[in-house]
């Protein structure tokens, strides 16, 4: 039986509560047959001191994002996804708005996955651009 779309939106959109997920009012929105986006507003919330979206934002989201996109590609009955690098580059800034982050594969292995991480603004203006390394571990060696 396929899980629908919107259920797994939602069970995604469930883990949130708190975690710093919440906090950044981060919330799933698309899901595909290999990607998975979710959103995130731009305000005072996530801005630095001059009034733009902060790049530790930019990769908490991406982190968020990717990591979740390795939960829903892999066996997570019975693996646990870490993250173990992270490499962001910040290409524009953005004052308000929203961005959306979607996470697509570039390696998916049984231990280690590589996602990569499209930030982009309303207008599909690119804002930054992560790669994220994860880690699958057995759940019984956490």
């Amino acid at each position: 039986m396929k899980i629908s779309r919107e259920h797994i939106l939602q069970q995604c959109n469930d883990l949130r509560k708190d975690t710093l997920i919440e906090t950044l009012s981060i919330e799933f929105v698309d899901y595909g047959e290999d990607s998975i986006t979710a959103r995130m507003p731009v305000n005072h919330r996530v801005h630095q001191p001059d009034g733009v979206l902060h790049g530790g934002a930019s990769v908490a989201l991406a982190e968020t994002v990717g990591s979740m996109a390795a939960i829903l590609f892999t066996d997570s009955a019975h693996s646990a996804v870490r993250g173990i690098e992270i490499s962001a580059n910040h290409l524009k800034s953005i004052r308000e708005g929203f961005v959306y982050a979607t996470a697509t594969p570039i390696h998916k292995g049984r231990t280690t996955q590589l996602w990569q991480i499209r930030i982009v603004d309303e207008t599909d203006r690119l804002i930054s651009l992560v790669k994220l390394t994860t880690i699958s571990l057995p759940k019984s060696a956490q």
